[in-house]
């Protein structure tokens, strides 16, 4: 693969066939009797995206040499869990705009989207039931506790300008890459890799979502919405201090981590124009760009347990989309 110009297509190439019936198997799940739950869940589908937590347990199953109907079933349950985290998220963040789309929450309401979030769970642990082995049931359900003590941890820390670096990386860890690293575990898992393959390919993915979720908090401050194709800046109006308000806070002028303070704590909203000048100004921006690009070459490294093929390449190239996004 040419890195520079490699399509996510081609990236994909190696599990096309099985992503694709994924697909199928997250709508046949999903589908209902009844014709209102599936005009919500034909909004929700808009959701998947590039639908990078199936594509990483597909090829990491493929890049240990055997895909099987169990992976392509667990592909569609992660990406249901992904998904409902998405609609819940929407509601928490008061977004209205997700992938240039009105959000879930936006056109039905709050009510609805919590709902249909549960609906998404509800299905994803149904289907992951129909597996012999209840090991990637509890395997699910074990992330998706932390998860959600993530996200409780988050919400318990808006308006905490004394946030550190250490607890913000546990935050994330928690609340986005531990779907991640589970996606990679069950791929080698379900291929009967030995233990400790499966904990390095845990740990790739692991590290993956550290990344991601640093750069969509930087994306969040000084993305396009036009490029990033979600409701931004909703961080900084929920006072929620990500890696580059904190980095700002302790390295600042003191002015400037005055009015940080104050975005904060919630008592400024809507000043997202203002905090990127502060953010630039202090190095933060470049600083979190830096702390992602050293996550995904320690993730990188993870993949020497697999030998040699397109998919381990794919694995490698995914890590690379993570700091390619745009901005």
């Amino acid at each position: 693969m040419n890195h520079p110009e490699t399509s996510l297509a081609e990236v994909y190439a190696p599990i096309a066939a099985e992503l694709d019936e994924a697909r199928v198997r997250f709508d046949d799940e999903i589908h209902s009797a009844r014709g209102f739950i599936n005009e919500l869940c034909a909004q929700v589908k808009r959701y998947r995206g590039k639908m990078l937590r199936p594509a990483l347990l597909l090829l990491t199953g493929k890049a240990l040499g055997r895909l099987t109907d169990e992976h392509v079933t667990l592909a569609a349950v992660v990406e249901m869990v992904h998904v409902a985290t998405l609609v819940h998220d929407d509601v928490l963040d008061e977004a209205d705009v997700r992938r240039q789309r009105t959000t879930v929450n936006a056109m039905s309401g709050n009510e609805a989207a919590v709902m249909l979030g549960d609906y998404l769970i509800s299905h994803a642990f149904h289907l992951c039931s129909s597996l012999d082995s209840q090991y990637a049931a509890r395997e699910i359900g074990a992330t998706t506790n932390t998860v959600c003590a993530g996200e409780l941890s988050q919400i318990h820390h808006r308006g905490n300008p004394r946030l550190t670096e250490t607890e913000y990386l546990e935050i994330i860890e928690s609340k986005t890459a531990a779907l991640t690293g589970t996606c990679c575990a069950l791929g080698a898992r379900f291929a009967d890799a030995p233990a400790d393959t499966i904990e390095a390919l845990r740990r790739f993915g692991t590290e993956l979502g550290i990344a991601f979720q640093i750069v969509d908090d930087v994306l969040d401050l000084v993305g396009s919405q036009e490029h990033v194709g979600k409701t931004l800046g909703r961080d900084l109006d929920l006072g929620e201090p990500t890696l580059p308000v904190i980095h700002s806070l302790a390295n600042a002028e003191p002015e400037a981590r005055r009015r940080l303070q104050t975005l904060i704590r919630g008592d400024v909203a809507g000043e997202r124009d203002g905090a990127q000048e502060l953010l630039r100004r202090s190095g933060s921006i470049d600083y979190a760009k830096g702390v992602a690009q050293r996550y995904v070459a320690s993730a990188a490294k993870h993949l020497d347990v697999l030998p040699d093929s397109p998919a381990r390449a794919s694995l490698a190239v995914m890590a690379e989309f993570v700091l390619r996004r745009d901005y």
